[in-house]
């Protein structure tokens, strides 16, 4: 304490001589022209985004401003653009779109007519097993009871309880039903979602709140494994929080404790983890990350959007993995979609907590409007109670049996996968899958070359990138006989292809398949031409 005292006596000395002979306007506008560059240098360099990322964009956004690279860019948009736009013209045979209401409406007959022609559009036959994911039944039986369903609570809404008591009834029983099944407690509690991206940023904005109102931190930050859902990402951005992203391990695909442990500071105020992540299909290690958050007073969401109706049965199929769910203390939240292996209709996920203390951090209420206080558990107001009610016929049709019987079948072909990927010379397997997953990458050459000759084979896969690699999420509708069997064989005889002649197919990009699809919706303007030469069809004009 002597030697602090003696440097604050020293620092005050020497601002002394700084301000011997200097008149007190002079000293008053140095100390306030100080405090301004000291607050705007904090402000600049600890902002939600690191300064890397901030330097990166601005070098670019400076590097599209010159002609020459302007010229080009715009090129290559344009050449996207026109691809694009031939490319779905040609999968609705390039038919013109509605662009009004017609003046008297339709006949249920027209109706019908014309929505059965909307519907045969395409030129993948998804119930062949040719899809990546997309559709993870496609049962008939189970279709009709949940279209039935589904009719009997169209004109419903949970936003009305006191209306809809029996939709309220179904939300709960499918809430609590998941709670059980991820080995939750009678604390435990969820909401329905929209979807796994809605159960994450739902996550994500209760420990915001709980960081900012309980913990006292001002800006919270999320840290998740790169392999994490984009979802974390736009959860980070919608709620202006800094997200922080954790390397993996290069062999395992894991995230790295070490480096997760590390990357800690006191803003974090939430650490996920993912069961599995979706680019590899490894699980994360969750009783790790569980040990940490308990250290570290941090809770931990487990993200279970992909896997979340297949590894709760694993056990009973006969492929046992170790504790991801409320058995491992850490964990405070899982995210869960029902509409993927639980075979739900889509537009149907479930969150949940360990206890109610989170959960409450995730409702938004407003008492001081003039419609009333509102408030709602989720990000939308009104919802569809027929999702929800063909939700729990869907979960009600299976039982703990029938989904141990999918599990079982899924995962009996994903290892079949696995195995026959394993001995193809020129491809090799990310990490060690463990669900659903199969990745694949090649040392010898560009994987997205064969990706795009497998869509030409009438295969829809995933191109993932950094790494490059592509990936398979086997369905229900990849365990029908003979459709591993040939997912194998195309791979292998491109697989030989590419190896005797990689240069002659070396083009193909991450930009291809459901990416191109996704990138239609999200990051591309649309415009109609009017003009007698589009006859009704769209036109792509810009990325944003």
């Amino acid at each position: 304490m002597e030697n602090l005292f003696d440097y604050i006596i020293m620092a005050q000395e020497y601002v002394n001589q700084l301000c011997e002979g200097k008149p007190a306007w002079e000293i008053i506008l140095r100390t306030a022209v100080t405090t301004i560059i000291l607050v705007w240098a904090k402000s600049f360099l600890f902002k939600n985004e690191s300064l890397l990322e901030r330097g990166k964009k601005t070098v670019f956004k400076l590097a599209r401003k010159v002609p020459a690279v302007k010229a080009r860019i715009e090129e290559e948009i344009e050449k996207v653009a026109v691809s694009m736009t031939q490319d779905l013209n040609k999968a609705i045979e390039n038919t013109p779109y509605l662009t009004k209401l017609p003046e008297e409406g339709w006949s249920p007959e027209q109706i019908m007519e014309e929505a059965t022609k909307y519907t045969k559009f395409g030129s993948y036959n998804w119930e062949s097993g040719c899809a990546s994911g997309t559709v993870y039944n496609g049962n008939k039986t189970l279709t009709d009871i949940m279209t039935r369903v589904y009719g009997m609570s169209t004109w419903t809404n949970p936003l009305h309880p006191d209306v809809f008591p029996g939709v309220r009834k179904m939300e709960a029983e499918v809430v609590r039903m998941c709670c059980t099944l991820f080995n939750g407690d009678a604390r435990s509690c969820g909401c329905m979602t929209t979807g796994g991206t809605e159960s994450i940023i739902m996550a994500c904005k209760a420990y915001r709140e709980y960081a900012i109102n309980v913990r006292g931190i001002k800006n919270p930050e999320i840290l998740v494994p790169v392999s994490a859902h984009a979802a974390f990402d736009k959860g980070a951005q919608l709620l202006m929080m800094r997200i922080r992203h954790v390397p993996l391990d290069p062999v395992t695909m894991k995230v790295d404790m070490v480096a997760m442990r590390k990357m800690i500071n006191r803003n974090t105020c939430m650490l996920a983890g993912s069961a599995p992540q979706f680019p590899h299909g490894v699980i994360d290690p969750i009783e790790e990350i569980g040990a940490l958050g308990i250290e570290c007073n941090i809770p931990v969401h487990v993200d279970a959007c992909l896997g979340g109706f297949l590894i709760p049965f694993m056990d009973d199929a006969g492929f046992p993995l170790s504790p991801f769910d409320f058995r491992v203390k850490g964990v405070t939240s899982i995210s869960a979609d029902t509409h993927k292996y639980g075979y739900a209709p889509k537009g149907s996920s479930v969150i949940m907590y360990r206890e109610a203390k989170w959960r409450h951090h995730q409702f938004f209420v407003t008492p001081d409007w003039q419609g009333g206080i509102y408030a709602t558990a989720t990000i939308g107001g009104s919802r569809s109670g027929g999702i929800v009610a063909a939700c729990w016929a869907a979960l009600m049709y299976h039982g703990i049996q029938g989904y141990v019987d999918y599990t079982r079948m899924v995962i009996e072909t994903t290892k079949k996968i696995e195995l026959g990927c394993r001995g193809i010379p020129g491809i090799f397997i990310y990490g060690k899958p463990e669900v659903s997953v199969v990745a694949l990458g090649s040392k010898s050459f560009n994987i997205y070359a064969l990706s795009d000759r497998m869509t030409k084979r009438g295969w829809n896969l995933n191109a993932l990138q950094f790494p490059s690699s592509i990936h398979i999420a086997v369905t229900v509708l990849h365990t029908q006989p003979g459709v591993a069997e040939r997912f194998i064989t195309d791979i292998k005889e491109i697989a030989e292809e590419l190896l005797k002649n990689p240069c002659k197919d070396s083009g193909g990009s991450v930009l291809s398949g459901k990416c191109r699809s996704q990138l239609l919706h999200c990051k591309v303007f649309q415009d109609r031409q009017h003009n007698s030469n589009t006859n009704g069809k769209w036109s792509i004009i810009t990325l944003i």
